[in-house]
């Protein structure tokens, strides 16, 4: 093997290996942090009542955004030493926006460098598909109860009940 050809491996390696890497989407269940538009966030509004928010990506459907918003809401109940919750407001909201993708070598049958022409801009014709995708965002309002206090009220949910049955059972790692 030639030097060169052992470079131009190594690059083509190393190329690949940053494709892969972006493509990469993390876990979804995780704190958002800064500047960051998936995972959940807390916010205390008095001593038993919490805002919780949940975002998922574009390949998180509804019915799994709406349950790590109620598995949040269990964990940060039995965090603040409550056994049970009920919703005061919840909603979830769907953010669609529309994507196109096109392949501008579609009418000539390939990227030009495999037929040794430059491309460029033109009005020449171009396949492409537009689509819809849509993101999910759930939020709630929690007040968080006694054992006490929630044997008075229907609507409390048992935070470790919640934990117990609510799929998936465990969410990915953060």
């Amino acid at each position: 093997m030639r030097p060169n050809s052992a470079r131009i491996g190594l690059f083509v390696a190393l190329v690949a290996g940053l494709v892969l890497s972006a493509c990469e989407t993390g876990p979804v269940y995780k704190p958002k942090g800064p500047g960051e538009r998936v995972g959940y966030t807390d916010q205390q509004l008095a001593a038993n009542r919490y805002r919780i928010t949940f975002s998922g990506n574009t390949a998180t459907p509804r019915n799994e955004v709406e349950n790590y918003l109620l598995r949040r809401a269990a964990e940060v109940t039995l965090a603040a030493h409550f056994t049970h919750f009920i919703f005061n407001t919840r909603d979830t909201e769907a953010k669609t926006y529309y994507r196109t993708d096109f392949d501008p070598w579609a009418p000539w049958g390939g990227p030009p460098w495999r037929h040794g022409r430059a491309w460029y801009w033109s009005n020449w014709p171009v396949e492409s598909t537009t689509f819809p995708v849509t993101r999910y965002e759930a939020y709630a309002e929690i007040v968080m109860l006694t054992a006490a206090q929630a044997a008075k009220d229907p609507m409390a949910l048992s935070a470790a009940d919640v934990l117990a049955h609510l799929t998936p059972t465990s969410p990915p790692a953060h």
